[in-house]
């Protein structure tokens, strides 16, 4: 926006204002408030309070800076004593002085205005959070939060989104704990003020309490009438083993009509085990009933959606409960891959030709769906075929026939300045040359730049803008955009690249993921073991079979399902199956086991034992054995010449190979037999390994 093309103050009123936050002088103008229902492209945000600007602001010339008149003339105390902090003082500064965007510890939200900061502590207060007007909150119990809570009438939406007690976004006054930083603790006053017992028809011996979240209560516990796991505050009866959420008691009407379903659904307010006939599970506890059609489900069951697209899968699946009592044959749910007893309900794929299957809860787990709802009607064979060339980000300058096919021999791409050529043999005129797009060592064909060092695999080339992808619920854009550093982290190897990535933008969803991973499914066929493996979501308490890494609950790795005990990580799965050792002529294989003697556990590159269940890449005709770092290096995903940036030093850096005859490492003091960061500005003559940096 344009300050000089905004209405500017009628002569004899203050033009200019120097603020403190600013170098420059501020010049006072109106911006044209358009339609809410519009979205203006050029729309400015007040750097004070981050909120779109309207009416009489000031701006500066120079640069694009804007303060809301309020903002820019409300005299702000330089420091505070604020009860969010009550141990020290807070100073206003222009922004957060810690790097990148600021973060408040009050919302949790991200921020790059003003902000009232205690650099004993390194506490950020956001300034709309400064701003809010509280009090304590008087006789609190402390078996519900140990500290004291404030009372907020009105947040004006600045606070963690969501409420700790009932799991339900924030409104209306709130009490907040400025002692919890993570996890932050909210309530709704309606919340808060919550009886601590309770009588239900659930649990008719005794009555129920109100307990909080760990540790007086166990953590993700199940509600026993919706079976989900859950957070928040629960009513509990220790001696019934029950416990209820209090999203069902204060959310479960004793009758339930829902448009998937033609008859309406009758609580049954009494303790008794059951099989949801929806999702094939057990339950314990006062399910839901259709007199008509003699179903039982649970309650968080009446709502699943009949028709879902997920990642995984390139149709719509829908929800299927015909109840056929004479199973004929054995289905395998695609994500869990256990059977699918289709007596009770399952998502299927309706299209001609397709087994594809899954449990209930399986294809509804929120780390699988991403909550695309398909309206009923939709029908999978009316969709006409889709020109997908909307979806590439080449433009293809020239082409050439082969056979009946025609290949483009020249494109422009959009994440280079020059056109590119096609080559199907040869090599380059560096052996060492690497794919800007995916960094593997570049092979035929590729696409090549005439005036500078630029090449991409033809299959990365032709990679679409979107794609979806098995490792996360929503759909990925490609990007060629890296952190301030230059390069990224992998959210399913955990290793650093550069290249092209795969990112999500979906809400403050940041996963990303680099193009090697991306090429992988949910299936994998792998030397190292004599099973198909399948993609897994849910690994915790489980170790790779490769490095011996324990797995967490929100890592993906690929499994053996045949009761091998047999699983490997995304970073394992992916190692390139044959490297190079300068001093050996012939490629080095991935190798899974060693049956030599003990004294011959070492590596021949850097001369250190080698543990004797590692994989290891192994030449039998020299007899040379490498570490696996050693052979690939510490960081095979980075292209050798790029620059970085590191905190740790003022020049950038260049990634360097096999520098033999470069200075040891300035930290540890050994010389690099991979790759390492090396400074080569003049005179400076500083190395480091990737580890030491």
């Amino acid at each position: 926006m344009d300050v000089s093309e905004c209405e500017s103050r009628t002569e004899g009123e203050a033009m200019e204002l120097q603020h403190f936050s600013h170098p420059h002088p501020l010049v006072s103008f109106k911006y044209q408030i358009v339609a809410r229902e519009e979205v203006d492209p050029e729309a400015a945000f007040c750097l004070g309070c981050e909120k779109p600007v309207e009416g009489w602001s000031y701006g500066c010339n120079q640069c694009e800076f804007y303060l809301h008149k309020g903002c820019a003339e409300v005299e702000l105390a330089p420091k505070i004593q604020h009860p969010f902090h009550p141990k020290h003082p807070l100073t206003l500064l222009p922004k957060s002085p810690y790097p990148g965007e600021g973060i408040c510890d009050l919302c949790g939200k991200k921020f790059g205005g003003f902000v009232y900061n205690c650099n004993d502590c390194s506490f950020d207060l956001h300034i709309n959070c400064a701003l809010l007007q509280s009090s304590i909150a008087a006789n609190f119990p402390n078996s519900l939060h140990p500290h004291p809570l404030f009372f907020i009438q009105n947040h004006n939406n600045e606070v963690e989104p969501h409420c700790s007690g009932c799991q339900k976004p924030i409104s209306g006054p709130i009490y907040h704990c400025s002692d919890c930083t993570y996890p932050i603790f909210n309530l709704h006053k309606e919340c808060a003020e919550l009886p601590l017992e309770i009588n239900h028809p659930c649990d008719r011996k005794h009555p129920l309490t109100l307990l909080p979240q760990p540790p007086t209560h166990p953590q993700k516990c199940s509600c026993s009438l919706c079976r989900i796991q859950w957070k928040g505050f629960v009513y509990s009866c220790s001696l019934c083993n029950f416990d209820l959420s209090l999203d069902d008691f204060l959310f479960s009407p004793p009758t339930i009509t829902v448009a998937s379903h033609e008859h309406p659904w009758m609580l049954v307010s009494r303790k008794m085990s059951f099989v949801c006939d929806f999702c094939g599970t057990d339950g314990d506890h006062t399910p839901y009933f259709c007199a008509t059609c003699h179903l039982l489900v649970h309650k968080n069951c009446i709502s699943l959606p009949r028709h879902i697209m997920m990642t995984r899968h390139r149709h719509t699946i829908t929800l299927l409960y015909s109840f056929r009592q004479n199973q004929v044959e054995d289905w395998m749910c695609k994500i869990c891959y256990e059977e699918v007893d289709i007596s009770y309900g399952h998502y299927s794929c309706p299209a001609s030709r397709c087994r594809y299957i899954a449990h209930v809860r399986c294809a509804t787990d929120k780390a699988i769906w991403g909550g695309t709802i398909m309206l009923e009607g939709y029908d999978e064979g009316s969709e006409e075929v889709v020109d997908e060339s909307w979806n590439l980000i080449t433009d293809v300058v020239e082409q050439i026939r082969i056979g009946e096919l025609m290949v483009a021999s020249e494109i422009k791409h959009s994440y280079h300045d020059h056109n590119l050529r096609l080559t199907f043999s040869g090599k380059t005129k560096d052996d060492d040359s690497q794919c800007d797009g995916c960094t593997r060592p570049i092979s035929t064909p590729f696409y090549s730049c005439e005036q500078c060092k630029f090449f991409l695999h033809k299959d990365c080339a032709e990679l679409p803008k979107e794609m979806p992808h098995p490792f996360h619920k929503h759909l990925l854009t490609l990007s060629n955009s890296h952190n301030e550093y230059g390069y990224s982290w992998c959210n399913a190897c955990r290793r650093q690249y550069q290249g092209f990535r795969y990112r999500c933008y979906e809400g403050d969803c940041s996963f990303e993921i680099d193009i090697q991973c991306m090429l992988l499914s949910d299936t994998l066929k792998h030397p190292s073991h004599e099973h198909s493996l399948f993609l897994v979501h849910n690994n915790e308490g489980t170790r790779c079979s490769a490095c011996f890494e324990r797995l967490y609950s929100w890592d993906v790795a690929y499994r053996c399902m045949k009761r091998c005990d047999f699983s490997l990580d995304v970073g394992c799965a992916t190692l390139p199956l044959t490297a190079w050792y300068k001093y050996d002529r012939h490629p080095l294989t991935l190798t899974y086991s060693d049956d030599s003697e003990p004294s011959q556990f070492y590596c021949d590159l850097c001369e250190k034992e080698r543990e004797p269940n590692d994989w290891f890449y192994y030449c039998a005709d020299c007899d040379n054995s490498l570490h696996l770092n050693c052979a690939i290096g510490d960081l095979p995903y980075l292209k050798r010449g790029n620059k970085l940036k590191e905190y740790s030093h003022e020049h950038l850096f260049t990634v360097v190979k096999n520098i033999w005859n470069c200075p040891p490492c300035m930290v540890c003091g050994e010389v690099c037999n991979g790759q390492a960061l090396e400074c080569k500005e003049s005179e400076c003559n500083f190395t480091v390994h990737w580890d030491c940096r």
